[in-house]
């Protein structure tokens, strides 16, 4: 097995204040540390007067996902990725569905490791096309994401990010250099969801979704998780999707999925489906093209369809692609329309399979 780097390595961005503390200038929080303390995240700590990663190299598990699962409708579809998170994060979403990933305090837990050019060769195996960071945001574990996109990127290999986009200006432009795709969880569209709902802010979001629109060519979805009576209302609904359009772009995909009771909102009902073909219809009266459902059975909604003429350009039942009417250089089959993102000139057949995978087990191949 290729050698793994110790599990706690240093860190670029911080610096020491006045009163003696380290503040760590990764994301929003800026979390300022005495020795032995850790941030928010749990996982970047001060050490020995410096702010350092204590999970570089390890992780809670490897699994091979439809690359429709993070969500990606417009990246390399049925395609199969290698996904992998490791444990924190930098928000404390109330309804998280990954907490017992995402707030894992048991770091000693992660004890599945792996060096970058490892999980790469593994992904080559695998025949994935992509390396998805993923299950906690990959921010707060960015040295470590940052050494496995390259690996990939070496073995062409592309690399996705499903991220809250919660990270400062200057890390941010070093984080997405090497991602090929992103899915940026825009969680609502009031700051007062964000404060009392997910300890973070909006802003940061929104200046993530700017930076990489017109900054970037990295391809990049939006997800919003639909929490009935909290951020489902029409008229917030309505201003997010108008925001999307006029700054973003009408060909930026848009989900919107459903909730179910978790963590500390047991207490919620499920999302109904009614809400999510709501949302769909109001994104696309305000203009956007791609609007999709999730979480629930919805062939329509899962969907993608020619803006032009309305043929189904990718059907999709759940994560299974059902019918395919694109040209080998993404057009519309009928109409010869152009349907953005990043496509192989054939579907990939991986569908709705989901494989877990011991990354030890390519060591030696």
């Amino acid at each position: 097995m290729d050698p793994v780097r110790s599990s706690t390595v240093p860190t670029q961005y911080w610096h020491r204040l006045e009163d003696g503390r380290v503040q760590c200038d990764l994301c929003p929080r800026l979390c300022k540390l005495h020795e032995g303390q850790r941030g928010f995240c749990f996982v970047r700590a001060r050490e020995n007067d410096e702010i350092v990663l204590t999970t570089y190299g390890r992780s809670s598990g490897y699994c091979v996902d439809p690359i429709e699962k993070k969500p990606l409708n417009h990246f390399l579809p049925g395609t199969p990725v290698l996904s992998f998170g490791t444990a924190g994060c930098n928000l404390g979403c109330k309804f998280c569905q990954n907490w017992d990933i995402s707030k894992s305090r048991e770091i000693d837990t992660l004890a599945d490791a792996a060096s970058p050019d490892l999980i790469a060769q593994a992904a080559e195996q695998l025949d994935c096309r992509s390396v998805a960071f993923t299950y906690n945001d990959p921010v707060i574990f960015m040295e470590y994401a940052l050494d496995v996109a390259r690996a990939c990127q070496a073995r062409g290999i592309r690399t996705v990010a499903v991220t809250a986009g919660e990270i400062c200006e200057e890390p941010r432009s070093d984080f997405f250099e090497y991602i090929d795709a992103a899915n940026v969880d825009l969680k609502a569209f009031t700051d007062r969801f964000y404060k009392e709902i997910c300890a973070g802010h909006l802003q940061p979001v929104l200046d993530t979704l700017l930076y990489l629109k017109h900054e970037t060519h990295v391809w990049f979805e939006t997800t919003t998780l639909l929490i009935p009576g909290e951020n489902d209302s029409d008229a917030e609904l309505d201003e997010m999707t108008r925001w999307v359009v006029e700054n973003l772009g009408r060909d930026v995909p848009m989900h919107f999925t459903a909730f179910h009771p978790d963590f500390r909102m047991m207490d919620v009902p499920r999302t109904p489906p009614a809400t999510l073909t709501r949302a769909r219809q109001i994104a696309i009266d305000n203009g956007v093209r791609y609007a999709y459902t999730g979480n629930v059975h919805d062939t329509a909604g899962g969907s993608t369809f020619c803006h032009e003429c309305g043929t189904t350009l990718i059907g999709r039942d759940w994560f299974e692609l059902i019918d395919w009417n694109l040209t080998d250089n993404a057009c519309c089959s009928r109409c010869g329309a152009h349907l953005p993102g990043v496509f192989e000139p054939h579907p990939g057949d991986w569908g709705s399979r989901r494989l877990p995978v011991r990354l030890r087990d390519f060591a030696t191949q």
